[in-house]
């Protein structure tokens, strides 16, 4: 057997015994995140563990060599000066860090107050895709009625919530006249495309918990509201709302952000908002917010950590 080979053979059986708490972490938060909430602990400590097995495998492989007749100073003297080194650099390594966090930790300690949250794909599902399909269209009829609905400038203008939901849907049904009944069917069941997302309500309280104030600041239609109120029931634990239907205004537009500093009292520097959309985070940053620009809900815990949100 080569000498690589045997190295490789030890270190893959080792990690294996050294980290399966820490891969079941990582899977869970792949399989199921929404019950992962911000528990990185124990892949930080199967890392470090990981590491320790690391060096004994350094050490003890001069023993094995010289058990099996392979043993040479030179291969001693190189396993002791390698363990020696990597257990100086990670030593060293971990001292940077700490002292990055801690510096990052006393910056942001206390400095954001507020956790403000979009609400759609954020804190729930908004599956129109999967909903359309349930209608069983033929294809053309599938894809004209999500261009012209779903995809539309109107569907985002009916946020704003100017007009009557009976002129948001003649608009519709104008863009696609051969497809009216099903364009009014389509609309008037929307509210089946919201579904609240089981880690939102333990999310908000954990965070009132930690002291925190929570608010809401979303686009979102009258009709959509009236659908779906009974099941945003994260709702309750929220210290402020805005609904752009309510102040006639739309992300990213700064006179909403305005509305709800003004309304509530806030100050931008110690806000956090949490957005799905890019473009919503860049217009809460040019009035003075702090962002985080949420794709999961792991990724979104990490970034407010960073933050000093814990």
């Amino acid at each position: 057997m080569h000498r690589e080979s045997i190295y490789s053979a030890i270190i893959f059986l080792l990690l294996k015994m050294a980290l399966p708490g820490s891969v079941q972490s990582l899977e869970c938060f792949g399989k199921n995140e929404r019950m992962c909430i911000i528990d990185m602990k124990k892949w930080k400590r199967g890392l470090a563990l990981a590491g320790a097995v690391f060096l004994l495998v350094i050490f003890c492989l001069p023993m094995y060599f010289a058990l099996t007749g392979n043993f040479s100073m030179g291969t001693f003297m190189a396993s002791l000066m390698g363990a020696f080194f990597a257990a100086f650099m990670a030593y060293a390594m971990w001292l940077v860090y700490r002292a990055l966090d801690k510096r990052r930790s006393e910056k942001n300690a206390g400095k954001i107050k507020h956790v403000i949250f979009d609400v759609g794909r954020v804190l729930v599902d908004f599956n129109w895709e999967e909903y359309l399909k349930g209608f069983g269209f033929p294809k053309e009829e599938e894809e004209t009625i999500a261009r012209e609905v779903f995809k539309s400038d109107i569907w985002n203008e009916r946020d704003r919530g100017l007009y009557s939901e009976e002129e948001y849907v003649r608009q519709f049904v104008e863009k696609a006249p051969q497809y009216k009944k099903d364009i009014r069917r389509v609309v008037r069941e929307s509210g089946k495309t919201i579904v609240t997302r089981d880690y939102a309500d333990t999310w908000v309280k954990y965070l009132k918990k930690r002291g925190y104030h929570t608010y809401v600041l979303s686009n979102y239609s009258q009709y959509m509201l009236e659908q779906t109120r009974n099941k945003l029931t994260f709702l309750k634990y929220m210290d402020g709302i805005v609904f752009s239907c309510e102040v006639k205004e739309l992300k990213p537009e700064p006179e909403i952000y305005k509305v709800l500093l003004d309304t509530y009292g806030l100050d931008p520097e110690e806000c956090v908002f949490i957005d799905d959309r890019k473009e919503n985070c860049t217009g809460a940053q040019k009035l003075g917010l702090h962002t985080v620009h949420f794709r999961d809900f792991k990724q979104a815990a990490e970034d407010l950590e960073r933050l000093g949100v814990k």
